[in-house]
């Protein structure tokens, strides 16, 4: 009997997300612009619980790096202001190559991506999984 194994890279990531080019030249995926935020604490952070948030991504036109900032408060049993950072990260044309959360240390994580850029599903290990979800 064989037995076939099937595995996704941890950061998976598909080609048909859309592109801005920067001025300096640098083509990256376009995460620009508000999103609806899914927080989902677990792990160290349970307490915390479930809640929604909206956050505004930015991408930095000097590198292609981004951050992303909440636009609503945090709920009290997880404190965290409105204009503070969520998620920072650097971007190439294919996707995302490096994700942070902000909670409020960084926090190494895993993403996927939507095969059409709209949905990114966010893993900081054992503290929370966030699904950003595009307005």
């Amino acid at each position: 009997m064989a037995l076939i194994a099937w595995t996704m890279p941890a950061n998976a990531q598909t080609a048909a997300m859309k592109t801005v080019k920067l001025p300096n030249g640098q083509e990256v995926f376009d995460i620009s612009g508000e999103w609806d935020v899914l927080i989902e604490n677990y792990g160290e952070k349970a307490d915390f619980g479930t809640y929604p948030n909206v956050a505004q991504i930015t991408i930095r036109e000097s590198d292609g790096s981004f951050h992303a900032v909440r636009m609503k408060a945090n709920p009290p049993q997880s404190p965290r202001p409105a204009g503070s950072l969520i998620m920072i990260g650097e971007l190439d044309k294919n996707g995302i190559t490096k994700l942070d959360v902000v909670a409020p240390e960084r926090t190494p994580s895993t993403w996927k991506i939507s095969e059409n850029g709209n949905k990114i599903n966010v893993d900081a290990p054992n503290k929370a999984r966030l699904t950003f979800t595009r307005k």
